[in-house]
């Protein structure tokens, strides 16, 4: 994943649900992210592994909000998946970062898409950054989700499609 802001790369997220190597993937992540001095590098939910690696932060699900403080403790740029507004409140609350609010567009298997609209209006009530995510494939759309005054975006499809 990577996610942009403000049209230059900004975060760089790490990400892979199946490997056995994800240590050594990851390491090798955040020192070629270093090499092309990405300003922010996370690794995905392992919050202790994005820590001991020297990660700037983690991404985590929206199952780990228990684990906002722990990570903060760690010193690491929290950023939690969230789906609802009810979640992205909790989010602030318990001192992330910033939040991924997803899905915006239509995207396999993520559920009910939320449209602009929504985004506009949780954008309006959250003071954290908010990434939009969810079916971000085109130009197009980027530049729909620019008009909500989200923070930026988060993609896979859009650059490896």
């Amino acid at each position: 994943d990577v996610v942009y802001s403000h049209n230059f790369p900004d975060f760089a997220l790490f990400r892979d649900k199946q490997t056995s190597e994800y240590r050594t993937l990851a390491q090798m992540f955040i020192n070629l992210s270093r090499q092309y001095k990405i300003p922010h590098v996370l690794l995905h939910a392992d919050y202790p592994l994005a820590h001991e690696l020297k990660a700037d932060g983690v991404h985590l699900t929206s199952t780990q909000f228990d684990a906002i403080s722990e990570a903060k403790k760690l010193g690491l740029y929290v950023i939690i998946s969230t789906h609802t507004h009810e979640e992205a409140y909790k989010a602030q609350e318990l001192g992330a970062d910033a939040i991924t609010y997803s899905p915006i567009f239509p995207s396999p298997d993520k559920g009910e898409p939320k449209g602009l609209e929504d985004l506009k209006e949780i954008v309006a009530k959250i003071k954290i950054p908010i990434f939009a995510l969810g079916g971000i494939t085109t130009e197009e759309q980027i530049n729909a989700v620019s008009t909500t005054c989200a923070y930026g975006f988060a993609s896979i499809r859009y650059f490896i499609s």
